[in-house]
């Protein structure tokens, strides 16, 4: 097993709970300080939060004050490619967010599986709000399982707005799980335009072994400054 691997599955295991690191030590037979280098670099990537003896995954609140000002950079130019009365799809994320943020005053209506974009849209009185029902995915905050892919077969949008763990050039976008990276599939395929949001940190960023490959036209929208 490689580093990159061990971290993907350390990963998995402190989402599960263990945080412990002589207790992650003992499960991936490594030493300790292989275990706190590899929990450091998870928390530079921006999915754990260090603590004393461990770590915890990061939540949403957390990740959302990682790179802030790219993120709303992305959100408004994100915001104007928006045409008053379309269907727009939002993923969960916190790029995608702030995008709802920006449209809390616009006509429009939005379908989103994220509970940040529900929140900041919530009391619009301009947005009708489509929530996509199913499971509670924490620390992510994300709506999942196959109600929502079943609901997502009955919608012809005009956008759709992908977040991202990570981004490949080859292999398209990178997710913490099978089962969103199936949602995000989905979502690619349910509109006649499709975006990624991505800050630059996850530009050529590989954390987890999942991916949604990117087979149709679309548009990364980053900053690279």
């Amino acid at each position: 097993m490689n580093a990159r691997e061990r971290r993907a599955k350390l990963l998995v295991e402190v989402r599960g709970g263990a945080g412990h690191i002589q207790d992650l030590a003992d499960r991936f037979r490594v030493s300790p300080s292989t275990i706190r280098r590899d929990l450091s670099m998870l928390a530079q990537d921006g999915h754990v939060v260090r603590t004393y003896g461990g770590a915890v995954e990061r939540s949403v609140r957390d990740k959302n004050n990682l790179h802030a000002a790219e993120k709303e950079e992305i959100a408004r130019a994100a915001a104007e490619v928006i045409q008053d009365g379309e269907v727009v799809v939002l993923d969960a994320g916190t790029t995608t967010g702030r995008l709802a943020a920006h449209l809390a005053h616009r006509e429009l209506t939005v379908v989103t599986n994220g509970l940040t974009a529900i929140l900041a849209l919530a009391e619009s009185p301009a947005v009708e709000l489509i929530v996509l029902g199913g499971r509670l995915r924490q620390p992510n905050e994300a709506i999942v399982g196959p109600t929502v892919l079943e609901q997502l077969r009955h919608i012809g949008a005009d956008r759709v707005f992908l977040g991202a763990d990570g981004l490949s050039e080859q292999r398209g976008l990178c997710s913490p799980s099978l089962e969103q990276s199936h949602l995000k599939y989905a979502m690619l395929h349910c509109a006649r335009n499709a975006y990624v949001l991505a800050d630059r940190s996850k530009l050529g960023h590989e954390p987890f072994h999942y991916w949604t490959p990117l087979d149709r036209s679309h548009t990364v929208m980053t900053n690279l400054s």
